[in-house]
Parts: structure tokens; sequence; C-alpha cells
């Protein structure tokens, strides 16, 4: 399993797969208007880094890894960043590529010198949810929000500070700013 940056000649395939994971998978209404934001790769890429999990020549899912700052960054702190859309193809399923993509934009978060990564989850993703505790995520129940009207998210947080270091925050003492 490889995980790269996603190519633009692959951004089409890229917002099909998710759009194909998300839908398929119930886990989208197909007339929801997020389905156009799933579909849109190519903008995942230009402010985010798109990533990619290839099997064998094959783009078996994918993910954007959001720095902080960035427009997919909705949940992330000052200094965290965040990992949104990550979608593997239900016959790639079990074989790592979900597991190896969520490495990548942790090695990608340590090597930035960030103090943690947070994620975003819906509540029927529990095959999902599982993997991300086992990786060593935490549930952080104070953050859970919803994006839209019925649509309750929860969400999870690594953090890579020494358990000896006080915590960061933000100017104003509140370690997590509003979610836009």
């Amino acid at each position: 399993m490889i995980v790269r940056t996603a190519r633009p000649d692959e951004y089409d395939l890229v917002g099909e797969l998710t759009v194909e994971v998300y839908v398929r998978g119930g886990l989208v209404s197909p007339e929801s208007p997020y389905v156009r934001k799933l579909r849109d790769a190519a903008d995942r890429a230009a402010k985010a880094e798109l990533l990619v999990a290839e099997d064998a020549g094959r783009i078996a899912g994918a993910v954007a890894y959001c720095p902080p700052g960035t427009p997919y960054a909705d949940l992330a702190g000052p200094d965290e960043a965040e990992f949104r859309m990550l979608a593997v193809l239900e016959d790639a399923r079990g074989r790592g590529a979900g597991r190896a993509m969520v490495r990548a934009c942790i090695e990608r978060a340590r090597a930035a010198g960030l103090s943690g990564l947070r994620l975003s989850t819906q509540r029927n993703m529990e095959s999902a949810q599982r993997m991300y505790e086992k990786m060593g995520f935490v549930r952080t129940p104070d953050h859970d929000w919803a994006p839209a009207p019925g649509v309750g998210l929860l969400t999870y947080a690594m953090s890579f500070r020494d358990a000896d270091s006080p915590p960061r925050t933000s100017e104003g003492g509140d370690e997590h700013p509003p979610r836009r």
C-alpha cells in the first residue's frame, strides 16, 4: 500500500470514489448538497493536501489532510491539523488503505511540529471509529458538532504533546477557536 499525493489527472477519479463510498455506503443522501463537496477533489487538492492510497497500481482510497488555518480545517485548533473525507472503496477494505492514509496524516502533522491531529466522523461510521481508537485517537465529546441540521458529528483527537508539557492555548486561553 502506497500513500501519495493525488495527481491532477486523478482528481475526477478521487471525487467519484469519495462520492461512491459516502453515498453507496449510506453515509450521505444522494440529494445532499455535501455530495458536490465530496466530488470536488480538485478543490481539496488546492486548499488542503489530497492523498490517495494506491494498492497494486489502483487507487483504493483518498483523504484530505488539512494543515491549521486551511479552509478545510473545520475542527482543528491553531496548532493542530485535521483530516477529512477519508474514503476507502468497499472491495479494498481490510487491506490497510484507511490505516495507511491515517498514518500519513499523523506523520505530516508530527513532521510539522503540531501538537495534535483531529477528525470528525458520523455516528454510523463505527468501523472507522474502531480503527481510530486502535490507532490511539481518543473521543472528544466536548468538540462534537453539527455542520447542518440533523447531521451530528463525533470528534476524535490524537495529541503529540509530552505528558509533562502543559497544553498550548491560543490567545484568550481558549484552546480551540470557534468552528467556521
